[in-house]
């Protein structure tokens, strides 16, 4: 079974194709091509959506073409058509579900509408032997959520972010210390000459009851460090801005830890036979934190997998995996699907205290 996958959420223009072949024989993953935007937004410091879009348009028909050819592959070889329906800037998720409709119905291809998180929340069984249920810490740029995985389709969200995310939290840290963008690697590359004990930065809701997350006041917080450490000109010394990037990313991470670990908890006591914990997302591809959060799911008998690092920031292949994992219990989508700025992988849970979460 075949599957193409389109990704156009963010800023990234991606086209995969995947086959449900035995993970053994290594053929899982057939094509998976990604064109990042890094330098249309950069000027920005951030991801403009206008600019996203178009950019969207101009690449994605390439990239489709790119992919099938290295998958060895042609439209009437595949089972399907998947593209990511939401969430996220609604204008690429248009391009890319129009891009998908039209291939379905130019070629009588089934169409399936893939929620981005799904994508994340199931990659894991893309790359590794990971049965259901698991406990999932999903974590980017837009999203911070704690999730049982329970099967496809059928999540339960145990805690989320009542504000920001920790990826925009990395974001926004880079660019205030002048690392550039993307936030996340530049903070992880000035981390690691940095002290992180050199700034007494807040750890948000340490210690508290539940699961959710913030990481608003963290941001304010490293601001007015940075303020403080700067001279009279405004000059941030070299060992100033590696110190608040590490001092960053180990507030970040000893909050998801231990948000992580009330999680795991509520995951054990309420799914025994549960066996793994499982990070997808941007943040995921930060070694640094990976580290952490395998050691975490060690002291609890747990497997710890995480994608590799290609896998974990946006892509094609994701999409098409869910969009398989989808088909072959034929959740099918007509062309009528209507893409989604916002689409909760758990409808049920109720909305976090003080939200302003991307869902």
């Amino acid at each position: 079974m075949l599957m193409l996958g389109i990704e156009t959420s963010c800023d990234e223009t991606a086209a995969a194709v995947v086959s449900d072949d035995d993970l053994a024989a290594g053929k899982r993953l057939r094509a998976n091509v990604v064109l990042s935007q890094l330098a249309e937004h950069r000027p920005y410091g951030g991801v403009v959506p206008e600019i996203a879009a178009r950019a969207h348009l101009d690449h994605l028909d390439g990239l489709i073409a790119r992919a099938m050819d290295e998958a060895g592959v042609g439209f009437d070889e595949l089972d399907g058509v998947a593209a990511t329906g939401g969430p996220g800037l609604i204008g690429g998720v248009i391009v890319g579900v129009m891009e998908a409709k039209a291939s379905a119905l130019a070629r009588n291809l089934p169409f399936i509408a893939v929620n981005h998180l799904e994508g994340h929340a199931l990659t894991a069984r893309l790359v590794a032997d990971v049965a259901f249920p698991y406990l999932l810490l999903l974590v980017s740029g837009g999203h911070c959520q704690l999730l049982i995985v329970e099967g496809v389709g059928r999540y339960r969200r145990l805690g989320t972010t009542i504000d920001d995310a920790a990826g925009e939290a990395f974001d926004k840290g880079a660019k205030l210390l002048g690392l550039g963008y993307p936030g996340g690697p530049a903070i992880e590359r000035a981390a690691a000459q940095g002290d992180p004990a050199r700034f007494p930065l807040p750890r948000p809701m340490l210690g508290r009851p539940g699961c959710d997350f913030s990481f608003s006041g963290l941001k304010t917080a490293l601001r007015q460090a940075a303020e403080a450490a700067a001279g009279t000109d405004g000059y941030l010394a070299a060992a100033d801005a590696t110190g608040l990037a590490a001092s960053l990313q180990a507030a970040i991470g000893d909050c998801l830890v231990d948000r992580t670990a009330h999680a795991i908890r509520a995951f054990q006591a309420s799914h025994p036979a549960g066996r793994a914990l499982v990070v997808a997302g941007g943040v995921a591809a930060n070694n640094a934190l990976r580290g952490r959060l395998a050691e975490l799911a060690v002291s609890a008998d747990l497997d710890f997998i995480a994608p590799p690092v290609g896998l974990c920031t946006d892509n094609g292949a994701m999409i098409a995996w869910a969009g398989l994992e989808r088909f072959r219990l034929g959740l099918v989508d007509g062309l009528d699907f209507a893409p989604r700025p916002r689409w909760p992988l758990d409808p049920h849970a109720a909305p976090a205290i003080g939200a302003g979460v991307k869902a």
